[in-house]
């Protein structure tokens, strides 16, 4: 007996052919004129009608195989066939085959999306993930707890779901956008390690890597330490049995310059951040390939060539970039644009010699002085920025990207992985004029209260590390993590140097701050964005194919139409009103 989705009917005249379709693959049902009330019923029958059939098993004549299914080596000859319900004409593509629906179809009606065999495949996989995850942390002794989902609002770096209190009017709980806060008092309460496969939830505009709203996080704390290396030895082994365990995919780092900054006990270097910017541009390196910014401001400290008259000069070196037509580079230009550059220099490295409208303005020592240090060879390209440091970092890092796709030097089976450690505990806001935290309040500064207290002025409070780390995959930012500071003389003095007073600080953080008060124990922790990960691992391009029920990039779930509006018992019983823009 099976049953399952019509995939396909095929009418031979004195035979029917079904292909029923359920979770687990197809399978080819053959209908004969005896079997007089099911042969009725299986002329009737259309793409998606759920049927119950039973018979006898048999194998396929050998020319009738069919390579391309699990079953296709044998069918099953119907003894009786029964209706289970009948189905409209689907308005999305039901099967793998065939063109692909458009996104926002595919949205709209995703309970027929999911019923696509590789839809089906990811949804099992991703299980597995969870298991494959919650048995490491199991076996490294960890305590699964679950966090409130009502919380308080907290500065996360995003904007806060807010839901209004029935009971306190004028009062609103915060959808957490992570169980920070709890996870930290989890530690004051004498649980030594933690995690949780913890829902988060953050009001940012939706991209191709970050779903809308909701996403899952491996949520994980650990008590006594008081160094970040101590949970990146704790928690690496999992990245790697995830690439090379869990999938196939070979582990691979193709970055030179990198290779000094991994330990002896590890396969991952830790970067510094401000290494990484300087070197590729970016805190999130693929290090799948090189393509690193090589440093030319020395060359040109005494250049007649007014544009390379600047702060700093950085090249790439693109290797076969010499082959890049007119129009290409003209379109690499446009793109330098986009990141704030006036343009974009070059040197065409062909069998005629170099080739570039700047030469003209460049001494024959500058000239020799650029291919030895960017090492061109015949067929290369290297491309120049000029500007103020951040600046030149930031285009020539995106280009570093795009220079990498269009040359296809990122392999999707391999992975590759790094640390990047040593972030600024403090930034500049340019919109604000003024200092920020660089990334959250709750992270430990490198030195302690020693150096909070030391820095005297805006240079010296920039300089101040956290003892804070990401871990990058392929690109993409895939965890975050800190040494957590549990200690309330330290978060004070944090915020006083932003200009908060104790006050504000006890309003936003009581209740962490009295928990702190009563023996905190050192402790620090990370949380993998476990969406984004299975993405890269799944070799996915758009993180809402790995959801079951994602909403679109513009944060709107088109199967359930919401967000809606409410009716007015609802808003009376939460204490709002609703305000025109008018008004």
């Amino acid at each position: 007996m099976v049953e399952g989705w019509v995939n396909s009917r095929r009418d031979h005249g004195g035979l029917i052919f079904i292909d029923l379709r359920d979770h687990t693959g197809i399978i080819q049902l053959v209908v004969t004129p005896e079997t007089k009330d099911s042969f009725k019923l299986a002329e009737s029958v259309r793409d998606e009608f759920v049927l119950k059939a039973t018979g006898t098993m048999r194998e396929r004549a050998p020319e009738l195989i069919n390579p391309n299914i699990k079953t296709g080596k044998i069918e099953l000859v119907v003894e009786n066939l029964e209706l289970l319900n009948k189905s409209a004409t689907p308005p999305v593509n039901t099967h793998d085959d065939g063109e692909k629906s458009s996104e926002e179809l595919r949205l709209k009606y995703r309970y027929l999306d999911l019923r696509r065999p590789s839809m089906q495949n990811l949804l099992k996989r991703r299980s597995e993930y969870y298991r494959f995850i919650r048995n490491y942390m199991y076996d490294h002794d960890f305590t699964e707890i679950s966090t409130p989902i009502l919380a308080n609002s907290s500065p996360e770096g995003a904007r806060d779901f807010l839901v209004p209190s029935r009971l306190h009017p004028g009062k609103f709980y915060a959808l957490p956008q992570a169980p920070q806060q709890f996870k930290q008092l989890l530690m004051v309460g004498g649980v030594n390690k933690y995690f949780q496969i913890a829902p988060c939830f953050r009001d940012e505009d939706p991209r191709a890597d970050r779903l809308y709203g909701d996403f899952y996080q491996l949520d994980m704390e650990i008590s006594f330490v008081d160094n970040g290396e101590t949970i990146r030895q704790e928690i690496e082994p999992l990245f790697i049995d995830l690439a090379t365990k869990f999938t196939s995919k070979k582990l691979i780092m193709n970055s030179k310059p990198a290779e000094q900054y991994i330990p002896k006990n590890s396969q991952i270097p830790r970067l510094p951040y401000e290494f990484a910017m300087e070197t590729y541009g970016t805190d999130k390196p693929d290090l799948r390939y090189g393509l690193e910014l090589i440093d030319l401001t020395d060359v040109f400290k005494n250049t007649n060539f007014k544009v390379f008259q600047t702060e700093c000069v950085k090249a790439l070196c693109v290797k076969g970039g010499a082959s890049l037509t007119r129009r290409e580079i003209d379109a690499f230009t446009e793109k330098a644009k986009k990141e704030g550059a006036g343009g974009l220099a070059y040197i065409l490295y062909t069998d005629e010699g170099a080739k570039s409208p700047i030469l003209k303005f460049m001494s024959d020592a500058e000239i020799e002085q650029v291919q030895k240090l960017t090492h061109a060879d015949t067929g290369d390209a290297v491309f120049f920025g000029a500007d103020n440091r951040t600046k030149v970092n930031k285009v020539l890092g995106s280009l570093r990207i795009e220079f990498a796709n269009h040359f296809q030097l990122a392999n999707p089976n391999d992975v590759s992985y790094t640390w990047v450690i040593d972030f600024p505990f403090y930034e500049w806001d340019d919109k604000a004029n003024k200092l920020d935290f660089g990334h959250n309040p709750f992270s430990m500064p490198k030195g302690g209260l020693k150096a909070l207290e030391d820095a005297k002025n805006d240079t010296d409070k920039l300089a101040i590390k956290a003892d804070q780390y990401d871990m990058v995959m392929n690109g993409y930012e895939v965890c975050s993590g800190a040494v957590r500071n549990y200690n309330p003389d330290i978060m004070y003095k944090a915020f006083n140097i932003l200009g908060y007073n104790n006050e504000y600080v006890e309003a936003r953080f009581g209740g962490m701050l009295n928990a702190f008060k009563f023996g905190a124990p050192p402790h620090a922790g990370c949380a993998p964005g476990l969406d984004r990960i299975f993405m890269v691992l799944e070799g996915v391009d758009n993180i809402r194919d790995i959801v079951a029920f994602p909403k679109n990039g513009s944060g709107v779930d088109l199967m359930m139409d919401s967000p809606s509006t409410v009716d007015q018992v609802q808003l009376d019983e939460s204490h709002l009103a609703i305000i025109s823009e008018d008004d």
